[in-house]
Protein backbone atom coordinates (compact mmCIF):
# COMPACT_ATOMS: atom_id res chain seq x y z
CA UNK A 1 0.00 0.00 0.00
CA UNK A 2 2.40 2.82 1.18
CA UNK A 3 2.26 6.39 0.57
CA UNK A 4 1.35 9.21 3.20
CA UNK A 5 -1.54 8.06 5.79
CA UNK A 6 -4.92 9.75 5.21
CA UNK A 7 -5.73 12.21 7.98
CA UNK A 8 -8.69 9.66 9.06
CA UNK A 9 -5.76 7.12 9.63
CA UNK A 10 -3.73 9.25 11.12
CA UNK A 11 -6.49 10.20 13.88
CA UNK A 12 -7.15 6.36 14.63
CA UNK A 13 -6.63 5.25 17.92
CA UNK A 14 -5.06 1.31 17.97
CA UNK A 15 -6.42 0.90 21.19
CA UNK A 16 -10.37 1.06 20.43
CA UNK A 17 -9.65 -0.97 17.20
CA UNK A 18 -7.99 -3.96 19.30
CA UNK A 19 -10.94 -3.24 21.89
CA UNK A 20 -13.19 -3.63 19.43
CA UNK A 21 -11.46 -7.14 17.96
CA UNK A 22 -11.33 -8.96 21.16
CA UNK A 23 -14.38 -8.04 22.44
CA UNK A 24 -12.56 -5.90 24.97
CA UNK A 25 -14.50 -2.56 24.57
CA UNK A 26 -16.94 -1.27 27.68
CA UNK A 27 -20.02 -2.17 27.81
CA UNK A 28 -22.90 0.67 28.80
CA UNK A 29 -24.37 -0.20 32.33
CA UNK A 30 -27.02 1.97 31.64
CA UNK A 31 -30.03 2.57 28.72
CA UNK A 32 -31.76 0.12 26.26
CA UNK A 33 -30.40 -2.67 25.19
CA UNK A 34 -27.82 -1.95 22.12
CA UNK A 35 -29.85 -3.77 18.87
CA UNK A 36 -26.81 -4.29 17.02
CA UNK A 37 -23.85 -5.62 17.77
CA UNK A 38 -19.98 -4.91 15.63
CA UNK A 39 -19.99 -8.74 14.91
CA UNK A 40 -23.63 -8.13 13.08
CA UNK A 41 -22.70 -5.17 11.49
CA UNK A 42 -19.38 -7.13 10.02
CA UNK A 43 -21.26 -9.67 9.23
CA UNK A 44 -23.61 -7.98 7.20
CA UNK A 45 -20.71 -5.87 5.54
CA UNK A 46 -18.92 -8.81 4.58
CA UNK A 47 -21.95 -10.14 2.83
CA UNK A 48 -22.25 -6.78 0.93
CA UNK A 49 -18.59 -7.07 -0.73
CA UNK A 50 -18.76 -10.72 -1.20
CA UNK A 51 -21.24 -9.71 -3.79
CA UNK A 52 -20.38 -6.19 -4.68
CA UNK A 53 -16.87 -5.29 -3.71
CA UNK A 54 -14.80 -3.73 -0.92
CA UNK A 55 -15.36 -0.56 -2.48
CA UNK A 56 -19.14 -0.78 -2.47
CA UNK A 57 -18.97 -1.21 1.41
CA UNK A 58 -19.76 2.26 3.38
CA UNK A 59 -21.42 2.79 6.18
CA UNK A 60 -24.34 3.86 4.97
CA UNK A 61 -25.33 1.39 2.80
CA UNK A 62 -23.77 -1.19 5.62
CA UNK A 63 -27.00 0.43 7.75
CA UNK A 64 -29.82 0.54 5.13
CA UNK A 65 -29.14 -3.35 5.47
CA UNK A 66 -30.59 -2.84 9.52
CA UNK A 67 -32.88 0.04 8.72
CA UNK A 68 -31.29 2.65 10.62
CA UNK A 69 -28.99 5.44 9.71
CA UNK A 70 -25.32 5.55 9.43
CA UNK A 71 -24.65 7.59 12.06
CA UNK A 72 -26.50 4.81 14.04
CA UNK A 73 -23.61 2.62 13.42
CA UNK A 74 -21.04 4.72 14.85
CA UNK A 75 -22.23 3.70 18.35
CA UNK A 76 -20.24 -0.14 17.15
CA UNK A 77 -18.08 1.14 15.28
CA UNK A 78 -15.68 4.30 15.06
CA UNK A 79 -15.45 4.02 11.16
CA UNK A 80 -14.73 2.18 7.62
CA UNK A 81 -11.07 1.15 8.90
CA UNK A 82 -12.14 -0.58 11.87
CA UNK A 83 -15.34 -1.60 10.16
CA UNK A 84 -12.82 -3.45 7.42
CA UNK A 85 -10.86 -5.03 10.58
CA UNK A 86 -13.88 -6.95 12.05
CA UNK A 87 -14.93 -7.91 8.52
CA UNK A 88 -11.59 -9.94 8.41
CA UNK A 89 -12.65 -11.43 11.59
CA UNK A 90 -15.97 -12.57 10.63
CA UNK A 91 -14.30 -14.48 7.64
CA UNK A 92 -11.97 -16.00 9.73
CA UNK A 93 -14.01 -17.42 12.51
CA UNK A 94 -13.94 -20.81 12.05
CA UNK A 95 -10.51 -22.06 12.58
CA UNK A 96 -8.87 -24.38 10.10
CA UNK A 97 -9.36 -28.00 10.67
CA UNK A 98 -6.15 -29.56 9.89
CA UNK A 99 -7.52 -33.15 11.68
CA UNK A 100 -7.25 -35.04 8.91
CA UNK A 101 -3.89 -35.44 8.41
CA UNK A 102 -1.91 -37.72 10.77
CA UNK A 103 -0.61 -36.60 13.37
CA UNK A 104 3.14 -35.41 12.97
CA UNK A 105 2.95 -35.52 9.22
CA UNK A 106 3.74 -31.52 8.94
CA UNK A 107 3.69 -31.98 5.45
CA UNK A 108 -0.23 -33.01 4.72
CA UNK A 109 -1.05 -30.88 7.41
CA UNK A 110 0.78 -27.63 5.82
CA UNK A 111 -1.44 -28.63 2.70
CA UNK A 112 -4.72 -28.29 4.45
CA UNK A 113 -3.99 -25.35 5.81
CA UNK A 114 -3.06 -23.95 2.51
CA UNK A 115 -6.18 -25.24 0.39
CA UNK A 116 -8.52 -24.22 3.18
CA UNK A 117 -6.94 -20.75 3.23
CA UNK A 118 -7.04 -20.27 -0.44
CA UNK A 119 -10.64 -21.46 -0.34
CA UNK A 120 -11.24 -18.56 1.63
CA UNK A 121 -9.92 -15.58 -0.74
CA UNK A 122 -11.70 -17.65 -3.34
CA UNK A 123 -14.98 -17.07 -1.82
CA UNK A 124 -13.81 -13.95 -0.21
CA UNK A 125 -12.13 -11.57 -3.19
CA UNK A 126 -11.79 -8.68 -0.62
CA UNK A 127 -9.75 -10.36 1.85
CA UNK A 128 -7.03 -9.48 -0.56
CA UNK A 129 -7.50 -5.72 -0.51
CA UNK A 130 -8.50 -5.73 3.49
CA UNK A 131 -5.51 -7.81 4.60
CA UNK A 132 -2.60 -5.66 2.08
CA UNK A 133 0.63 -6.96 3.28
CA UNK A 134 1.43 -4.51 6.26
CA UNK A 135 1.58 -3.87 9.77
CA UNK A 136 -2.18 -4.22 10.90
CA UNK A 137 -3.54 -4.61 13.73
CA UNK A 138 -5.17 -8.31 14.02
CA UNK A 139 -7.76 -10.31 16.12
CA UNK A 140 -8.31 -13.11 17.21
CA UNK A 141 -9.32 -15.65 14.34
CA UNK A 142 -6.58 -13.76 11.75
CA UNK A 143 -4.06 -14.67 14.98
CA UNK A 144 -6.10 -18.39 15.37
CA UNK A 145 -5.12 -18.74 11.47
CA UNK A 146 -1.29 -18.07 11.65
CA UNK A 147 -1.19 -19.78 15.19
CA UNK A 148 -2.27 -23.23 13.08
CA UNK A 149 0.30 -22.90 10.40
CA UNK A 150 2.66 -22.58 13.04
CA UNK A 151 1.72 -24.89 14.56
CA UNK A 152 1.32 -27.68 11.58
CA UNK A 153 5.22 -26.87 10.94
CA UNK A 154 5.85 -27.41 14.62
CA UNK A 155 6.88 -30.86 13.70
CA UNK A 156 9.99 -30.17 11.33
CA UNK A 157 12.01 -29.09 14.10
CA UNK A 158 12.93 -25.77 13.03
CA UNK A 159 12.78 -22.62 14.80
CA UNK A 160 10.05 -20.17 15.51
CA UNK A 161 12.15 -17.62 12.96
CA UNK A 162 12.17 -20.16 9.78
CA UNK A 163 8.66 -21.35 10.34
CA UNK A 164 7.83 -17.62 10.66
CA UNK A 165 9.38 -17.29 7.32
CA UNK A 166 7.63 -20.67 5.45
CA UNK A 167 4.35 -19.35 6.90
CA UNK A 168 5.04 -16.21 4.73
CA UNK A 169 5.81 -17.71 1.66
CA UNK A 170 2.41 -20.01 2.24
CA UNK A 171 0.55 -16.72 2.15
CA UNK A 172 2.41 -15.43 -0.15
CA UNK A 173 1.43 -18.08 -2.82
CA UNK A 174 -2.35 -17.75 -1.69
CA UNK A 175 -2.10 -14.31 -2.07
CA UNK A 176 -0.84 -14.14 -5.64
CA UNK A 177 -2.72 -16.75 -7.04
CA UNK A 178 -5.64 -14.52 -5.25
CA UNK A 179 -4.57 -12.08 -7.66
CA UNK A 180 -3.95 -13.55 -10.31
CA UNK A 181 -7.64 -14.64 -10.58
CA UNK A 182 -8.74 -11.29 -9.16
CA UNK A 183 -6.65 -9.94 -12.82
CA UNK A 184 -7.83 -12.55 -15.17
CA UNK A 185 -10.67 -12.02 -17.93
CA UNK A 186 -10.82 -14.49 -20.41
CA UNK A 187 -11.74 -12.22 -23.51
CA UNK A 188 -8.56 -10.01 -22.89
CA UNK A 189 -6.16 -12.08 -21.94
CA UNK A 190 -6.72 -14.17 -25.70
CA UNK A 191 -6.43 -10.69 -26.92
CA UNK A 192 -3.42 -10.08 -25.25
CA UNK A 193 -1.93 -13.50 -26.20
CA UNK A 194 -3.05 -12.66 -29.98
CA UNK A 195 -1.24 -9.36 -29.53
CA UNK A 196 1.86 -10.52 -27.77
CA UNK A 197 2.34 -14.10 -29.96
CA UNK A 198 2.44 -11.37 -33.28
CA UNK A 199 4.91 -9.15 -31.20
CA UNK A 200 7.29 -12.08 -30.50
CA UNK A 201 7.32 -13.65 -33.84
CA UNK A 202 8.54 -10.01 -35.27
CA UNK A 203 11.48 -9.74 -32.81
CA UNK A 204 12.05 -13.37 -31.60
CA UNK A 205 15.85 -13.15 -31.94
CA UNK A 206 15.95 -10.20 -29.55
CA UNK A 207 14.08 -12.30 -26.90
CA UNK A 208 15.78 -16.28 -27.42
CA UNK A 209 14.88 -17.62 -24.30
CA UNK A 210 11.38 -16.23 -24.13
CA UNK A 211 10.50 -17.19 -27.60
CA UNK A 212 11.62 -21.06 -26.93
CA UNK A 213 9.79 -21.05 -24.19
CA UNK A 214 6.73 -19.64 -25.62
CA UNK A 215 7.52 -22.72 -28.27
CA UNK A 216 7.41 -25.00 -25.82
CA UNK A 217 4.24 -24.10 -24.52
CA UNK A 218 5.15 -21.96 -21.35
CA UNK A 219 1.43 -19.97 -21.09
CA UNK A 220 -0.80 -23.22 -22.70
CA UNK A 221 -2.67 -24.19 -19.72
CA UNK A 222 -1.52 -28.09 -19.01
CA UNK A 223 -3.94 -29.04 -16.45
CA UNK A 224 -1.25 -28.38 -13.34
CA UNK A 225 -2.85 -26.93 -10.26
CA UNK A 226 -0.93 -23.92 -9.81
CA UNK A 227 -1.88 -24.05 -5.38
CA UNK A 228 -0.73 -27.77 -5.60
CA UNK A 229 2.63 -26.65 -8.21
CA UNK A 230 3.39 -23.93 -5.69
CA UNK A 231 2.54 -25.70 -2.32
CA UNK A 232 4.93 -28.89 -3.58
CA UNK A 233 7.47 -26.80 -4.26
CA UNK A 234 7.74 -24.86 -0.84
CA UNK A 235 7.11 -28.28 1.09
CA UNK A 236 10.18 -29.37 -0.77
CA UNK A 237 12.58 -26.74 0.31
CA UNK A 238 11.49 -26.91 3.35
CA UNK A 239 12.18 -30.61 3.50
CA UNK A 240 15.72 -29.94 2.41
CA UNK A 241 16.02 -27.13 5.14
CA UNK A 242 15.30 -29.79 7.55
CA UNK A 243 17.24 -32.05 5.93
CA UNK A 244 20.21 -30.19 6.06
CA UNK A 245 19.11 -29.00 10.08
CA UNK A 246 19.52 -32.29 11.05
Amino acid sequence: MGGRKSEQEQDRDPRVTLALLWGEQEKPTRGPKPKLTPQRIAAAAAALADSEGLDAVSMSKVAGEFGVSAMALYRYVPGKAELVELMVESVLAEAPDLSAAAEGDWRAAVREWTRQCARLYTAHPWLLGATAMRRQIMGPCQLGWLDAALAALEPTGLDGGRRHQVFLLLIGLVRNLAQQHSDHDEEREREWNRLSGELLARHADRFPALAKAVAEGAFEPDGTDPLEFGLDRILDGVEALVAERE
